[in-house]
């Protein structure tokens, strides 16, 4: 076989495209790969004084197998992730159904839900502190006219979980439903049309043609959803304060991650702590990449 040999023309479009791709790769190779192996490295290391390391093994993963706290962390973390993922978008989609709907102000009901999704962490826990307060709080406030004792929600270990994981829904649920609208409206009318004219009624319409041409929207959601509920930290961190007497029952596996990497000063038990996290995301989306084949439907 012979080889083409490429113009002039055509190498200086290559190095063209080869500088304009090269912020990027450098960028992923610096901020992500580079310190992507790094983590892998110093988990098998232990953090000395003035933040030296040395090897040893596997030391760090076989004490985490031990570690009540890590253990108790990634319970707290698995917890929230069921109670916020299934409702935050069974609640998205029915909310995205009624916003395709004809009706007046629609534009001004979708900017509303998606405030939510571009606030900052930080103003949102204050607001819902204050809601959650255990003496003064608006929650309990209304609890209170309605003749019901208040409740300590953000120090009480039966109701921490809860307090926050609503405050997870609603944080999410609003960027949710604008994937979902939009994956509703890329639906074709000809469907419908076809479905109308069969005499079909509003449920059997959603069940045997909104559903499954959306459910590649919703599996989008339900992915990316799963991976940041696994990863939430900044809620929970500003919310439940590090001397909360309910603080353990709180802790997600990125907190105590953090805890050990910031506060601890033990970076290579923190590496293995993220090296897990890693490799428990991964596991749950190659499965939900390998699930998907039973029920998601893309049109051909």
């Amino acid at each position: 076989m012979f080889r083409i040999k490429s113009t002039k023309r055509e190498r200086r479009e290559w190095l063209y495209g080869y500088a304009m791709v090269a912020p990027l790769i450098i960028g992923l190779c610096v901020f992500y790969f580079y310190p992507f192996i790094q983590s892998i490295y110093m988990s098998f290391t232990k953090t000395g004084a003035f933040n030296q390391s040395t090897w040893n093994g596997i030391a760090n993963y076989k004490e985490i197998l031990t570690d009540d706290v890590f253990w108790q962390s990634m319970k707290n973390t698995l917890v929230y992730v069921l109670m916020t993922v299934p409702v935050g978008i069974l609640l998205s989609t029915v909310l995205a159904v009624l916003l395709n709907a004809k009706i007046k102000g629609t534009s001004f009901y979708r900017t509303i839900y998606f405030l939510p999704s571009v606030t900052m962490a930080a103003a949102i826990a204050l607001v819902w502190k204050w809601i959650y307060n255990g003496e003064y709080g608006l929650l309990n406030v209304i609890l209170e006219a309605f003749g019901m004792n208040g409740v300590s929600w953000l120090t009480n270990p039966g109701t921490v979980m809860v307090a926050i994981g609503i405050v997870g829904i609603w944080c999410s649920f609003g960027y949710n439903t604008i994937i979902l609208l939009a994956g509703l409206q890329s639906i074709s009318k000809s469907y419908y049309e076809a479905a109308a004219l069969d005499g079909a009624n509003s449920w059997y319409v959603f069940w045997r043609i909104t559903f499954p041409l959306l459910s590649p929207t919703v599996f989008f959601v339900v992915v990316t959803s799963l991976i940041n509920g696994l990863k939430t930290f900044d809620l929970v961190y500003m919310m439940i304060p590090n001397t909360s007497p309910v603080y353990n029952d709180a802790q997600t596996v990125v907190m105590y991650f953090y805890r050990n990497a910031f506060e601890y000063g033990n970076k290579g038990y923190a590496s293995t702590i993220a090296v897990i996290i890693f490799v428990v995301i991964m596991l749950i989306t190659v499965l939900q990449m390998r699930l998907q084949k039973r029920w998601v439907v893309y049109e051909e």
